[in-house]
């Protein structure tokens, strides 16, 4: 059995998967348990392995601090070319008096919407005062019983 494993392991992947083709076309249950064997062993690479584990952590830390490299030189960039003083998503068009226009355009749409939100807040809050009120009057004004206790109603 060892000898077939190592013999095997020469191959690679692909002979591992081969075999198990093999297994699968002359009786089914040899191929199920070769690829059983091939999962648990580690030798399709997603077996639970700790040196497994362990690879696929160093390799999603690799990532990850290319992804900040990525954003370092990308934030680099922007600042170089629009020196963080144009509102995000534009570019300075090169007309500075349309560049300080559309800022304060745009930050007037932003006073404008955070206004909007005001409003929409103490109009939610009133409505809510409004229900809540209205509760308490309906509770106030529902029968007791004999024991002060309130009926139930149905």
């Amino acid at each position: 059995m060892n000898a077939v494993v190592s013999r095997l392991d020469g191959f690679g992947r692909g002979g591992w998967i081969a075999a198990m083709i093999v297994g699968f076309v002359l009786f089914w249950p040899l191929g199920l348990a070769i690829l059983f064997y091939m999962i648990w062993s580690g030798r399709m690479g997603c077996g639970y392995q700790g040196t497994w584990n362990e690879h696929r952590a160093a390799r999603w830390e690799r990532k990850m601090s290319r992804m900040q490299e990525k954003m370092d030189r990308w934030n680099e960039f922007r600042q170089r070319m629009w020196g963080g003083g144009a509102p995000a998503g534009f570019a300075p068009s090169g007309n500075r008096a349309f560049d300080e226009y559309r800022s304060e355009t745009i930050r007037r749409l932003e006073d404008e919407a955070q206004e909007f939100r005001d409003f929409l807040d103490r109009l939610r809050h009133a409505k809510d005062k409004a229900e809540f009120e209205q509760f308490m009057e309906d509770r106030k004004n529902r029968p007791l019983d004999v024991r002060g206790e309130e009926k139930p109603q149905g």
